[in-house]
């Protein structure tokens, strides 16, 4: 891949591969060495894609197999959300409780909703991408909207 196509996808496809690194993770800094390592996969990538939305898939597939590679690993350590957090802007305060609400779901729950609300994906795709059937991403949103409504039932403003 040359250099004028590798720039715009890296800056259209970043923001995207480390969300789903980080929803994957919990860890700010193997979120970012994940985003560099598929950042550079792609460069490296010789064969052509079909289209953006093949980009996009590739990404996310790589990005969820580095990312339990990472797993694996006899070093990793989680860090706690509260570190990243902080480093976030929010638009509206009730935007971070979302946020740490939906991080505080377990990963076979957050990675679904990550993908469906926040990147767009169809449950068909998040199936494809994740490498499960589309019954169980039906599942698991369902299970993800029941465990944030009683996390946020004791929030004031989403009572």
């Amino acid at each position: 891949m040359t250099d004028e196509q590798f720039t715009p996808l890296a800056e259209r496809y970043m923001d995207t591969v480390f969300r789903v690194a980080y929803s994957y993770l919990r860890c700010r800094d193997d979120a970012d060495d994940v985003t560099q390592d598929v950042l550079i996969q792609l460069y490296k990538q010789e064969k052509a894609f079909e289209s953006d939305a093949h980009v996009k898939n590739w990404l996310i597939r790589v990005t969820v197999n580095r990312c339990k590679n990472v797993l694996r690993a006899p070093w990793h350590r989680a860090e706690d959300i509260a570190d990243y957090e902080n480093t976030l802007v929010f638009e509206q305060p009730q935007y971070r409780e979302l946020f740490e609400a939906v991080m505080s779901l377990d990963r076979r729950y957050r990675l679904p909703v990550l993908l469906y609300y926040y990147e767009g994906y169809r449950q068909r795709e998040i199936a494809g991408l994740l490498d499960i059937p589309e019954e169980t991403v039906r599942t698991r949103l369902a299970r993800a909207r029941e465990k944030l409504k009683h996390i946020l039932s004791e929030v004031p403003q989403y009572a």
